[in-house]
Formats: structure tokens, sequence, C-alpha cells
């Protein structure tokens, strides 16, 4: 039949004839565990690439890796395992020493099991640094087409597809001890982490959704409201080019209402409160790494070590490549980053020429609605095309950082890892943020004033915020970006494996030939899954970052974003179960005992969470100007009497007067012969409209109350920090306690090689405590 004459199985003979034997199915091993991959399209076998592809695997060979071909129809599949010797090598590298003697109780802590993970782990990193005669990489070799892909297999998937990637499990807990045997501790402390980060949002959650419904308690009982809804004698000059009319300020009352939801007393606590959350989420799950970390038996580990060891597997004669340092590079590299700063600010600026430009079409639009919500439809679309910008500039990003860490040349890839991290999190972090920094400080401020407008290119007038102020405008920005985010995105993210895998596999079963060899369809099954990267895990991690930032950045603006981070993540924890365990294929299983430089991330992000909120509630929102009033202009300090409220008055204190004799063009604003003053949001003066004393005075205060709000912010951050220790006195002692077994072990036998001088009992045996094995007897210690 086709099928059986398109299958070849090629094992290595035992000698060391190469190329490989060919030999009949039934004589293959079935004690033999392939759990790594290489691809060839077959047709590289008739051409001159079939003897690099020879080279490459000869090369492997001399390492002590066993190689077995399979042939299909369209590809060539080769199965890599590496030979006993190579665990040993490795198990002897990476064992610490016991003593002068060693003892076998001694050595048992230490001795490394060789796992799947160890097995696939070992494979990959021999292969991506394995090179040919001429030096050719395997990357190099994929680019000129001599192997077309690489993976590990997926095996023994199924108990985490039955019980943790399922829709069906996102309120049950996750395996966590499964996920790290399978996709190793890099993967499983994403896992851990993105877990204990959904856990925490469940307060911070909560107490947003509190803040936000107290607002309604002041939907109607708002004085500023009632005063705004009930202002139908002030009308307000003309925003913009766009609204060439005088508007009553009672036409505002909806938005009043709306703001007062979010731009109340309660905001000021709520972003304290998220400053605190910030710092007591970051100090637990320090806390919680450490006693996973303990429970795994990697508390000790050290990256860099078992890098070493594992380029000397691969290369005996390697060489150590020392650390480096060129501020040549440096200074570039820095240049070079502050330019594209720059370049993500001026997408900011972009945005503004949009915001202006759209104002203009969309009051001289025949449709009604966009005629008479002109701010509103700037503002929205506004989002829709800083969400556009967002994906656009995240691959471009993408490369720059990566043009980065290549020519600053790390050392190591871990190292290489960190710095593209910090490069690209930075980039990021501009295009994701910069309009909301326009918005909610810059928006409004440099308009000018009626009369006297600052103009775009001298034509267009700039946009200025909406009659009840900024904060509606940034919570419209931050709520649709971020909804956007979360939706469209995990759609997306879902959506795209999901239809490539069903096309891979329909173009696949279109040929018609099912192979009768069970590990050729299990290989075929593996290579039909979506390929994966170096980065699948970052960009992950990235999604996160970028989310805990919305959360906690300008959250005084959006108190809502923690509600909806929290039901994101509980599908984002399952969406990336279901692509990891379903749709992709397997990731390399690394080490790893923390998040990496995942975790200065966070800091950072506290860090300016405290600074812009504390400047949101400053110069966007309304509650410096609402408490100075109270305390200085408040009619409460003249009539002395408590049942007038204190906010009484405030509207009409908070609005500067324009006289519409001043307008360069007043009889081209409609209904202006009956109109002598109009009111516009200011603190000025007429006739030169110079900003007044209650203006300077505002500013001081404001000033004071950020440096006083991050003062406090920061002192309450570090207090928090300092009261929660790092790691728990449980897990100290109980690293102190194998430690000092382990010395007294090595006490015991040095005595005893001395000729038994004083050499005692031997010591008590609760033999050599593990930290695994300590671990499970939790203590309740801080």
């Amino acid at each position: 039949m086709q099928g059986e004459e398109s299958l070849r199985i090629l094992v290595e003979p035992e000698g060391d004839s190469f190329p490989l034997m060919e030999i009949s199915t039934c004589e293959a091993e079935a004690s033999e565990q392939w759990d790594y991959v290489l691809v060839a399209q077959r047709h590289t076998q008739r051409d001159p690439r079939q003897a690099r592809q020879q080279q490459f695997l000869e090369e492997l060979r001399r390492k002590g890796f066993h190689i077995k071909v399979i042939r299909d129809q369209k590809q060539v599949f080769f199965g890599i395992r590496a030979d006993n010797s190579v665990f040993g090598l490795y198990r002897t590298l990476l064992l610490e020493p016991e003593g002068p003697a060693p003892h076998a109780e001694l050595a048992a802590p230490t001795t490394i099991p060789v796992t799947t993970s160890l097995r696939i782990r070992i494979v990959n990193f021999v292969v991506m640094n394995n090179k040919t005669s001429a030096g050719e990489t395997f990357e190099d070799l994929m680019k000129d087409g001599v192997f077309e892909a690489r993976f590990p297999l997926h095996k023994g998937e199924g108990h985490l597809k039955k019980t943790w990637a399922r829709w069906r499990h996102m309120f049950r807990e996750q395996p966590v001890d499964e996920i790290r045997n399978y996709f190793g501790e890099k993967v499983a402390l994403y896992f851990v982490w993105l877990g204990w980060y959904t856990y925490m949002l469940v307060p911070a959650a909560l107490t947003g959704l509190l803040v936000f419904l107290s607002g309604f308690s002041l939907f109607e009982a708002s004085q500023i409201s009632k005063e705004i809804c009930e202002a139908h004698d002030i009308l307000m000059c003309p925003l913009g080019d766009h609204s060439r009319r005088y508007q009553r300020l009672s036409e505002t009352c909806t938005f009043a209402k709306l703001t007062h939801l979010f731009d109340n007393d309660g905001t000021v606590v709520f972003a304290i409160f998220m400053a605190l959350w910030a710092t007591v989420f970051l100090e637990i799950w320090k806390r919680q790494r450490a006693r996973v970390v303990l429970h795994w038996d990697l508390y000790v580990w050290d990256e860099e070590q078992e890098e070493m060891a594992l380029q000397l597997i691969n290369c005996p004669d390697y060489k150590l490549r020392p650390y480096q340092h060129s501020y040549l590079r440096s200074t570039v590299i820095l240049v070079l980053t502050l330019l594209m700063i720059c370049l993500m600010i001026g997408m900011a600026h972009i945005l503004v020429v949009y915001r202006v430009l759209a104002s203009a079409l969309f009051s001289s639009s025949a449709v009604p609605f966009l005629e008479e919500q002109v701010t509103t439809a700037v503002v929205v679309t506004g989002a829709l095309v800083h969400y556009v910008t967002i994906v656009i500039m995240t691959k471009i990003n993408r490369r720059v950082a990566l043009k980065l860490c290549d020519f600053e040349m790390p050392r190591t890839f871990s190292e290489r890892e960190s710095r593209f991290t910090i490069r690209f999190f930075t980039l990021q972090f501009f295009t994701h943020f910069s309009s909301l920094i326009y918005i909610a400080f810059i928006l409004g401020r440099i308009n000018g004033h009626p009369g006297k407008s600052t103009r775009l290119a001298g034509l267009w007038k700039l946009e200025e915020c909406h009659a009840s102020g900024c904060m509606m405008d940034l919570f419209v920005q931050m709520a649709i970006i971020m909804g956007l985010k979360q939706t469209l995105s995990n759609c997306v993210e879902y959506l795209v494996p999901w239809v490539t895998h069903k096309c891979r596999s329909l173009r696949a079963s279109e040929s018609g030939h099912l192979p009768r060899d069970p590990e050729l369809r299990d290989w075929r099954r593996n290579y039909l899954l979506n390929p994966v990267n170096t980065f699948s895990l970052f960009d992950e991690f990235m999604e996160m970052m970028i989310q805990y930032g919305f959360t906690t950045i300008f959250v005084a603006a959006f108190p809502l974003a923690p509600l909806l981070a929290l039901f994101s993540n509980l599908v984002e924890i399952r969406l990336d179960a279901i692509k990891m365990v379903w749709l992709q294929r397997r990731l390399v299983p690394r080490k790893a005992k923390d998040i990496g430089t995942w975790l200065q991330v966070l800091e950072t992000i506290g860090v300016l969470a405290v600074i812009a909120n504390g400047m949101v509630i400053a110069f966007t929102s309304e509650f410096i100007p609402r408490v100075v009033y109270k305390y200085r202009y408040s009619p409460c300090l003249k009539e002395g009497n408590s049942t007038v409220d204190c906010l009484k008055g405030y509207v009409n204190h908070s609005l500067s007067v324009f006289h519409t004799k001043d307008f360069q063009d007043p009889d081209g604003i409609e209904g202006s012969e009956n109109v002598t003053l109009c009111r516009y949001r200011d603190y000025r003066n007429p006739p030169d409209y110079n900003f007044s004393e209650q203006f300077w005075f505002l500013l001081a205060i404001r000033l004071a109350f950020v440096i006083l709000f991050e003062h406090v912010a920061l002192c309450i951050k570090l207090i928090a920090a300092w009261f929660v220790p790092d790691i728990p006195q449980s897990v100290k002692n109980k690293v102190l306690e194998v430690k000092y077994q382990r010395l007294r072990e090595k006490m015991w036998h040095g005595r005893q090689r001395l000729g038994g001088v004083g050499a005692g009992s031997r010591p008590p045996m609760p033999a050599h405590p593990t930290p695994a094995s300590i671990f499970s007897a939790r203590s309740t210690d801080v």
C-alpha cells in the first residue's frame, strides 16, 4: 500500500557507522524515549541540503545523542534522545560535594532525577547550540530550509487536559505541581503568579466597585450636580470652533452627574488603598514564591551555574565568556531608546492632531448625533485610534528592543531576556499610556481662553475638556482601551490559534494519508500544532504587566479597572492553559526560582501608580478645588449654619467671566445679540484675562497635595514592605535546619575519618531533611 511504502524508520546503529541504518518498524526498541523532534521537508533529501542535515546530526551523535528517522509523504522527522552518559555528566556537574569522603546517604538528597522536563531541556540546549564543521547553527540551517521546525513532544498531558485546561474548571484550583512537572518551573511560576494576582484582585475589585457605587448616592444628592442642573441662566462660552453657540450650563447636567460617580471624596481613599494594595500584593507574592520554590527544592538553585553546565555538556572545550561592559554601546542604546520614547510621545501628538481635526469634521457632519455630541464622539474615536496605534507599535517595539539587545551582546540567554524585558516594557509603557498622560495632565490646560485660543498650525483650535471636567474624558479613554485589550485581544488570542490549528489539520487530512505507525501519528499530531517561540511565555507576562499598569496607575480615574481585570484574568488562566495543552506545541521546560525582571517591573509600576494617582487627584480631579472652596470661601464659614451645604455656590465660584465683546468675531456666534457675558472653566480676571490669585493659590495647594500624597503613600508602602517580610520565617527556619543537619553529618564523617577522636554518637537522624520534605509541615510563622 502507499502508506506502507512511504513509511521508513531509521535508527542509529550501536557502532560508529553513519549515516543511519534502515530497518523495519517491528525492530524499533519499545523502551526508547523520543522527547524531541526535528522536522525537514522531504524534498530536501534529494538536494545538497541533505549533506548539511547529516553533518548536523553527526555532531549530535558524537555528543551522545541517539537519532531516529521516520519518513512521511511530505516531511522527514528526526527523533532525538540523550544517552545516559549525558545525564550522568549533568548530575556530576551540578552535584554539590558533601565533604572529603562522599557518602551515599549524603549524596542522596542532591541526586537529580532524570525527568522528561530535564531530558527536553538538555536536548533543546544542545540542539540550539550545536554547530556543524562549517560553523552553522540550527537557526542558520532553518533560514536556508535545511530544517523546517523543532519541538518537544506532548506526552502524558492527558491529566492536565482533564483537570486544568478546560473552561469548566475556571474556578478550580490550579494543579501547580503537575504544571511544573510537565512545562517546567518557569511556566508553573507564571501560573502561580497569575493565580495569586487574580486572587488578590478580589479585595481591590470589591473596593473599587464600592467606591463607584457610592457615587450613586451623590447622583441626585450632590450639591454641585444640583447647581449645574438648575443653572438655566448661566451661559457657557463656545468650547471650540465646532460649537459656535452659547450652551446653557444646565445642558451638561447628565455629564456632571456621571462625573461625580467616580470623582468624589472616595476617590482619594481608593487611590491610597490601591497604593497600599500594590505593596501588599508584591510583598505577599515574594513570600508565596519562597514557599513554592522551597517546595520545588530550588531555593539555592543557581541559573548561571546550570547554564555553564549545559555549555560544557554541549562542548567540553567551552571557554567561559566573561561579563563585558561598553560605555559606548550603553550610550548608543540609551540615545536610541530615548529617540524611541520621543517617537512614542510623537504618536501621542498625532492623536492630538486627530482629535482636533475630528472635532472640526464631526461639527460639520450631516449626522445630527455627531454634530450634537462632538466631544463624546471625539473621545470614543480617539480611544479606538489609540488602540490601533498600540497594536501596530507593539510589533515595531519588539523588533527595536531585539535589535538593541543584539547590539548590546549580553553574555547569556538569561541576561539577554532580562535586558529585552526592560527595553520592550519601557517602549510599551509609553505606547499604552502616552495618550492617557496627555488627557490627564495636558488636555485643556494649554488652550488659552475665549477670545485668544491656542491653535494648531494657526488654524484649528485645540481640543478642550468637557464642561464637567477632564475626568470624564480620562474615564472613557481608559474604559475603551482596557475593555478592548481585555475582550478583543483575548478573543483574538484564542480564536487565531484555534482557527490556525484547524486549518493545518484540515490541509493534512485532505492528503488522505493516515500513517499506521502510532509513533509517526503522534509526531505528526505534534507537528500540526501551532508553533511556539522563545517569547511565547514572555508575551503572556507582558500582557499581564500592561494590565497591571492599567489597574494601578490611573485607577483613581477608573475605579472599575480591578473588577475588569479580575474577570479578564479568570478567562486568561484557562485560555493560556488551553493554548499550551491543546493548541500549541509543547514549550521547552525551563528552570526558574522567581519571575525574574518582571518583579522589578511590578515594583516600578507600584511607584509610578503613587505618582500618577496623586497627580490625577490634584490636577485632573475637582477634589482640590472643592476642598479649598469648602475651607476658604464656603458659606459655612460666614453663616455658621450647619444646615447649609458647604459647597453651595461652588459652581459659580469655579467659573470665570468673559465679555462677549472681546471675541474676535462676536457676531458669528449663534444668539450673540442678546448675550454680553459668558462663563468658562478657569480662574482668570477680566479685562486682561490673566490668572487670578485663586489660580495661584490653588496651584500651590495642588503641588503641596502631590508632595504630601506621594510621601504618605510611599511611607505606607515602605512600612508595609518592612512589616511583611519577603521570606516567611518558616521558610528561613526550614532552610536553616537543612544546613544544620548537613553540617552535623559532615562533622560526624570528618571525625570518623580522623580516627574516631571525639566522634561521639552519630547525630540523630531525621536523616537529611530536604527542602521538599520539610516543606510539607507547614508553619504559621510570620
